[in-house]
């Protein structure tokens, strides 16, 4: 019986190899996949965040590195151009749930009493003691909302045992010209979307920076007010506001210095931990650098 014997062309045998275009290619498709996988979870599910001061101590450390959840307030586009401060425009996602008090939430800074914009672009971290609606006073460092003395946090840290009196005025605080210090503060109203404030010229350095911050132009003169060029003795708020504080009481910039955090501005609340080491060291100096990480504090959760 004659066997047929049938062969292949060894090129069909086996896989043709791809060129130099083609695996350049290929590296760069992957690439592109991967890097868009991360960019979304980063901008809409959960981001690394740094902690650059010690305003939230004993809760959290300069120097801690956090899972930050951004999905439950709704995550963003990159506000800025990646590696620099430079904004851009942004998209977010609408919040599953709103922030309540006691929640510690990292948002975009507003900027600083006198500031429209914050300049630098940088976000911070604070925890939210009283949410919009509520009426906000400190009584001897102690925090009232609506009446009632608020939760206290489990870590939190007084530098000092003095306590300003009441009366005496510090010339930093928010608001401008306000008979408060941040020992004895308020009453005060976090402003509510809907909300209406009189004005006037007698509380126009109140009001000036806040109303520029939700987009509009603020001048006056002998007769009163005036936004966006029309005359106006009441103004109707546009967006929802909390109140943040450092848990570090006397050691942090918040709230009580800069004013109102408006809510489209949080970004997310902290997960847990994941890593952490002295901030004021050169990463240059590494061997220094490893020599303070603080191991104990690796996969705490942050309450």
């Amino acid at each position: 019986m004659n066997k047929t014997e049938t062969k292949q062309h060894p090129s069909k045998t086996r896989k043709e190899e791809k060129t130099f275009k083609e695996k350049t290619i290929h590296w760069f498709k992957e690439t592109g996949t991967i890097l868009g996988i991360f960019l979304i979870l980063n901008s809409f599910v959960i981001a690394s965040f740094q902690v650059p001061t010690g305003s939230m101590e004993n809760e959290i450390y300069g120097g801690d590195f956090l899972l930050v959840n951004k999905f439950v307030f709704g995550g963003t586009t990159p506000r800025t151009i990646p590696f620099t401060d430079t904004k851009i425009p942004h998209f977010k996602l609408p919040a599953l749930w709103s922030v309540e008090r006691g929640d510690v939430i990292v948002f975009a800074f507003p900027g600083n009493r006198e500031e429209v914009e914050a300049e630098p672009f940088a976000y911070y971290l604070k925890r939210a003691v009283a949410i919009a609606g509520d009426t906000l006073e400190i009584r001897d460092r102690v925090v009232f909302v609506n009446g009632e003395p608020a939760p206290i946090p489990r870590n939190i840290h007084f530098n000092t045992g003095m306590t300003k009196p009441k009366g005496e005025t510090d010339d930093r605080i928010f608001p401008p010209r306000a008979p408060f210090n941040e020992d004895n503060y308020g009453p005060i109203r976090i402003p509510k979307k809907g909300d209406i404030i009189e004005l006037g010229i007698h509380n126009y350095a109140t009001w000036k920076i806040f109303i520029e911050r939700e987009g509009h132009k603020v001048t006056y003169d002998t007769r009163g007010v005036f936004i966006d060029g029309n005359l106006q003795n009441t103004y109707v708020v546009e967006r929802d506001y909390v109140f943040g504080m450092g848990d570090n009481r006397d050691n942090s910039l918040d709230s009580r210095f800069w004013g109102f955090i408006p809510t489209s501005e949080v970004v997310g609340t902290p997960l847990i931990l994941y890593w952490s080491w002295d901030p004021h060291i050169s990463i240059l100096d590494f061997s220094r650098k490893l020599s303070t990480i603080r191991f104990n504090r690796v996969g705490k959760l942050v309450k």
